[in-house]
């Protein structure tokens, strides 16, 4: 079975700022991009923290305990997007599933999730409603996608070779193609749509052969 990975479904086009941002600056980035918040990042791109319009309101009213300061200070001093970031940031990898990263994001109270490589350098974000897009769709909805779009449109199959069935968002395929290829490109297909969280590879081809496997992180084992 396959589960789907916060690297399939992260935005990859990634709207971020600096710690010496002027907080001014940040937000209308967030105007400007009807954003919530940003990742913060260092010259290497690597994650520093996150900051959210609340934490800009915040400091813009005076109401941070950070950034306290006298009417003399604040003509001198310019706050920073560094002054008001919550840091450290709550990162995940692109490896990691979505039912993890959700549960991660619902533990720690945070909207967005910085996606980080190895080396801790930004490489996308996942927002909470990346995330619930992966399981907001009926069982039925999924069923029909999956026979009309891919087993009978991209796969050319007939109606009643491949019998989908959908539950709790995991796809199970069983049925008869002539081709390898064919069992291989239906299950990657299936896995990559919205609101499928697994596949469960039944198919049969060529003479009768039986491919039953469980796909992982686009990898195929067989059973």
């Amino acid at each position: 079975m396959t589960v789907r990975t916060v690297g399939e479904v992260m935005t990859k086009n990634v709207v971020q700022t600096s710690p010496t941002t002027p907080l001014q600056h940040a937000v209308r980035l967030l105007d400007r991009h009807r954003l919530s918040g940003l990742p913060v990042v260092d010259e290497d791109d690597k994650v520093l923290g996150v900051t959210s319009r609340t934490d800009l309101v915040r400091a813009r009213t005076g109401r941070s305990g950070r950034l306290d300061r006298s009417p003399a200070d604040a003509v001198t001093v310019t706050v920073t997007v560094g002054d008001v970031m919550s840091s450290p940031a709550v990162t995940v990898h692109p490896e990691q599933t979505v039912p993890d990263a959700a549960r991660l994001m619902g533990r720690r109270g945070v909207e967005r999730l910085p996606v980080v490589d190895e080396e801790d350098r930004l490489i996308g974000i996942a927002t909470r409603s990346d995330l619930l897009r992966v399981f907001l769709r009926t069982d039925d909805d999924i069923r029909r996608q999956v026979t009309e779009e891919i087993l009978v449109g991209a796969l050319g199959l007939p109606p009643d070779a491949v019998r989908p069935s959908v539950r709790d968002g995991v796809v199970t395929l069983v049925g008869h193609v002539d081709l390898r290829g064919q069992a291989a490109e239906a299950v990657h297909r299936t896995w990559r749509l919205d609101g499928v969280v697994g596949v469960v590879n039944g198919l049969t081809y060529g003479g009768g052969s039986r491919e039953k496997s469980a796909v992982a992180g686009g990898r195929t084992t067989p059973l």
